[in-house]
């Protein structure tokens, strides 16, 4: 970045069915940027297949107007596709993605870009969740599960980072063009995370406060809605990407320790039998032993069944946990090669 002009900042947004608020907030942000001194900016919005006005309301609004620009996706393709196309079309220095319902108030923008030129950091994050952030107004059942979404993906990552589903977020282009981003949907968020921590990238979190006063008024006016059960499940799902191996292991482990159990129920059975077998015609220890398990059998059978299917079912999934385990290496290995030959390419354009 050359230090003598201004860093530019694209800021990606993706809108479907807001034609409610969108030209409220889209000029309440363009009204912040024009007096962000320090930055130069442009504006992108993808219209991510809308069924109301909000396309036409969005090229309304970038008529005339060279630093905003409009995609429109002939159908709804989700967040992640979107984003993913709003960062091939971004030209700034910075890319800052921001919600349209401007729930984390503009002046967000301003911290996360002084954060990451200050820090150098190749993602900065502005984290509710953390010390100083702030929730209003968000009902209590989705701020609970927002929260423990991302307490168990920080648990699993094993990194002290407080939000990871959240999209408020600065990045460096340059380094967000090297991390091959495949998700679709909300998932995307997380996905950054993960392969940003795969490349050894910088990521730091300021706090930021997340308002559902404003919303609330003109929620009932909105034609979309926040899809928050998906968003809930591609947060539990994005995981998976983080340690694929846990829930075979966890599961696997489960059932064994409920195999291990049945099986040594079993066997103190069969010996408190035993002495009352040796009064048979049975001569030798063996036969002794397969009338004793006989007789086990033939009272409790289930239990033979529930520990026999339960051990091969665990072992089959502590076999899958420990091939992810190592197909996780294998990916890690080959994403950082690709990212290299990236490197190389996009340096000798």
């Amino acid at each position: 970045m050359n230090t003598t002009t201004k860093p530019s900042v694209s800021i990606a947004i993706s809108v479907y069915n807001e034609a409610e608020i969108l030209k409220e907030n889209v000029n309440t942000l363009c009204d912040y940027m024009n007096s962000l001194e320090g930055y130069t900016w442009e504006l992108i919005l993808i219209n991510d297949g809308s069924k109301d006005e909000t396309g036409k309301i969005a090229d309304e609004l970038a008529r005339g107007k060279e630093n905003i620009k409009v995609l429109h996706n002939k159908k709804n393709i989700y967040l992640g596709n979107s984003l993913r196309r709003a960062f091939q079309t971004c030209k700034g220095d910075y890319i800052v993605t921001l919600d349209i319902d401007l729930s984390y108030s503009v002046d967000h923008i301003k911290k996360l870009l002084d954060t990451i030129v200050e820090t150098h950091a190749d993602v900065v994050i502005a984290s509710p969740y953390m010390k100083e952030g702030k929730v209003t107004g968000v009902p209590f059942i989705r701020n609970l599960l927002s929260k423990v979404v991302n307490k168990f993906l920080s648990f699993l990552s094993h990194e002290k980072i407080h939000t990871f589903t959240g999209m408020v977020r600065a990045y460096n282009r340059k380094f967000l063009k090297n991390l091959s981003l495949k998700a679709q949907d909300f998932e995307i968020n997380p996905e950054i995370i993960y392969k940003t921590l795969l490349l050894r990238g910088r990521i730091v979190e300021i706090p930021g406060h997340l308002d559902w006063t404003s919303q609330k008024m003109v929620s009932s006016k909105r034609k979309s809605k926040i899809h928050f059960t998906r968003g809930i499940l591609s947060g539990l799902m994005s995981g998976f990407i983080f340690r694929p191996y846990i829930f075979f292991m966890l599961i696997g482990l489960v059932l064994f320790i409920l195999a291990l159990y049945i099986i040594v129920w079993l066997i103190i059975n069969t010996i408190v039998i035993y002495p009352h077998v040796i009064a048979t015609s049975e001569r030798f220890f063996d036969d002794r032993l397969s009338v004793a398990v006989a007789e086990i059998f033939r009272r409790k059978p289930y239990a033979f069944f529930v520990g026999g299917i339960s051990l091969i079912v665990s072992v089959q999934f502590l076999s899958l946990g420990f091939l992810s385990l190592q197909s996780k290496r294998y990916f890690e290995e080959l994403f950082n090669l690709n990212t290299r030959i990236l490197k190389q390419n996009n340096n000798e354009e």
